[in-house]
């Protein structure tokens, strides 16, 4: 009875068939780079702003003011005597009535001059140029609410925390197929009712399920696309991440052409309903109905895959057979028990954590800087292709080990560089971001390839599962630690991004180079790597 590989070598391991599932399902990786990076436009700081005085949406009307007039009346006094006050956040503590004169609206206080009228703190009164244009005006998330906007981008990695057990778990379970496409119609759904949210609460729940089913589809898609095709196609992992980066430097043409965050979140999450077509020419993955049993299904897809490759399976394969089918109740004291099997886990836990913490810090950290940000986000995502051909380039030709570790201590460095590098040599300054862009890009799409060549077959998807969960951690942590420590000091996460990739890069050096080594079956495999 042959084995699945063997069949498969014979229907073609990445013919005609496998390439056509593999640029479809390939454009889930840009939908999915969407959300991913989206609040870097959702969340824009808005331009120009002011606290509104109670009353005075009343009195503009009796008084037939501008905006710009009412502006001036509310704004004006708090620069007199010498305040250093804050427009945006604070206001006059007076409340504006019919009895208030247009002229001069601040004249029935008499004796007292404006600049020593007592001020409040500002409570949702805010009025905004444009008051759509993000969610930061459309719910107000400025002053002591700024924190929020952290939050929203911390729920979405929640979201994708949550969604790589539950759908990871259901994809093994019930297909992986059918989950794809029922994250697809999830994440579609949640998505438009993100743009639609009547509140910030209602905003934050279907933003959290958008994450959680937008992860669904990124890991199923990239589970059938390297479940269909043969062992020795293993670095396909990093191609499929090059889409990803294609929806990076998409992103700021979208949101440049729409000027509504509505716009921008209807935009990002449509696509995937188009998704939902994949039902008809992307086939459940034949190596999974092997593992439940449905060993028929399973011939007649591969007898389709090798009709479309123009190849001839033998009548002779009337069943399949594949090993190390059986993986039950796994834990996480199986992933640490053995020396080998301990120190793999901890440095990959590490790695996930602070590639994701660092990437996502240098993106975000896009929104505060200043400039033109859609051409510097379309720079930053286009620097990302060369990291995924320098990978493709040098994995098999000098190993793993040594990139893996170089990325992280390059990028480490040019954070710090960056950080103290002077404001007035912008070109300087960008390129030196750029190159640790570069570096931590390539550094996280390594940790894909390399977290599955440190683990047996047996406990495989468990411990990638277990390990990049440090990933959705380190984005939940990642927008706190960027805007509340650049409110202190705008470089002062590049500082901490810069001490935890070099650790991590000085740590990866310690894990065994899996060049040209078949992938190991059992935990003893593991142990005996060098």
């Amino acid at each position: 009875m042959p084995s699945f590989d063997e069949v498969l070598k014979e229907a073609g391991e990445f013919g005609r068939f496998q390439k056509r599932v593999f640029f479809l399902l390939c454009q889930t990786g840009i939908i999915f780079s969407f959300l991913f990076t989206s609040v870097v436009f959702l969340g824009r700081a808005p331009d120009n702003y002011w606290c509104r005085i109670p009353g005075a949406v009343e009195l503009s009307e009796q008084c037939g003011w501008t905006l710009e007039e009412e502006r001036n009346f509310t704004v004006l006094p708090l620069h007199l005597g010498n305040r250093s006050s804050s427009e945006e956040c604070e206001r006059l503590d007076v409340v504006w009535d019919a009895s208030v004169s247009c002229a001069n609206p601040l004249a029935q206080y008499g004796n007292h001059s404006a600049g020593n009228l007592p001020l409040t703190a500002c409570h949702d009164s805010w009025v905004y140029k444009q008051p759509h244009s993000s969610i930061v005006s459309e719910y107000n998330l400025v002053c002591g609410n700024a924190w929020m906007l952290d939050l929203s981008q911390a729920i979405l990695n929640l979201g994708f925390l949550a969604g790589a057990f539950t759908l990871g778990y259901a994809a093994d379970r019930y297909g992986r197929i059918l989950i794809y496409l029922l994250s697809c119609l999830g994440a579609g759904i949640c998505g438009i009712i993100v743009a639609f949210a009547p509140n910030f609460t209602v905003f934050l729940i279907f933003r959290f399920l958008q994450g959680v089913f937008a992860k669904g589809t990124w890991m199923t898609c990239y589970v059938i696309v390297t479940e269909i095709v043969g062992s020795d196609q293993r670095i396909i992992g990093i191609v499929i991440q090059m889409f990803f980066t294609l929806g990076v430097m998409i992103l700021p043409g979208i949101a440049y052409l729409v000027p509504t965050w509505q716009g921008i979140q209807l935009a990002i999450s449509l696509p995937n309903f188009l998704f939902l077509l994949y039902y008809w020419v992307v086939p459940e993955s034949p190596r999974w109905l092997l593992t439940r049993k449905k060993g028929e299904k399973a011939l007649k897809i591969m007898h389709n895959i090798a009709k479309h490759n123009g190849k001839y399976l033998s009548p002779h394969y009337s069943e399949i057979t594949i090993g190390n089918e059986e993986v039950s109740n796994s834990s996480f004291l199986d992933l640490v028990r053995t020396p080998g099997m301990r120190r793999n886990t901890l440095i990959l836990m590490y790695a996930w954590f602070t590639s994701a913490l660092t990437y996502q810090g240098l993106v975000m950290r896009l929104g505060i800087v200043g400039g033109n940000l859609y051409l510097e986000f379309f720079i930053s995502g286009a620097v990302e292709l060369p990291a995924a051909i320098l990978i493709l380039v040098t994995i098999d030709r000098i190993g793993r080990r040594l990139p893996f570790g170089i990325s992280n201590i390059v990028a480490g460095i040019a954070c710090l560089i960056t950080a103290f590098l002077p404001a007035d040599i912008p070109w300087l300054k960008t390129t030196v971001a750029t190159l640790g862009r570069l570096c931590i890009t390539m550094a996280f799409e390594i940790v894909y390839l390399v977290n599955t060549e440190l683990y047996p077959t047996t406990l495989r998807n468990f411990g990638v599962s277990l390990c990049s969960s440090l990933c959705d951690l380190g984005g939940v942590i990642a927008p706190f630690l960027l805007f509340r420590l650049a409110a202190i000091w705008l470089e002062l996460p590049l500082i901490i991004f810069s001490i935890l990739a070099v650790v991590c890069g000085l740590l990866v050096l310690l894990l065994p180079e899996t060049k040209g080594i078949s992938l190991p079956e059992t935990v003893e495999d593991v142990e005996q790597l060098s």
